[in-house]
């Protein structure tokens, strides 16, 4: 947050637009969590969590993209 003067002559925070990369945190989730479960032996969980979070790392490159470009 940046300290920024309103109108009035006191002090405010803006605040960012965008928040934290949580996009990002559920893909490591949910890759954490099929490391685990391949570990374990749980094939078809960690499958389908590895999937997910392939989507999750997807979607952040696209995101992350068209916000470079805007």
């Amino acid at each position: 947050m940046w300290p920024v003067v309103g109108a009035d002559g006191m002090f405010a925070f803006a605040t960012p637009l965008q928040t934290g990369g949580g996009v990002l945190y559920w893909a490591l989730v949910f890759f954490v969590l099929a490391i685990i479960a391949a570990a374990v032996g749980a094939r078809g969980v960690a499958g389908i969590s590895m999937e997910i979070a392939r989507i999750f790392v997807l979607i952040f490159i696209i995101l992350a993209v068209v916000a470079l470009l805007l």
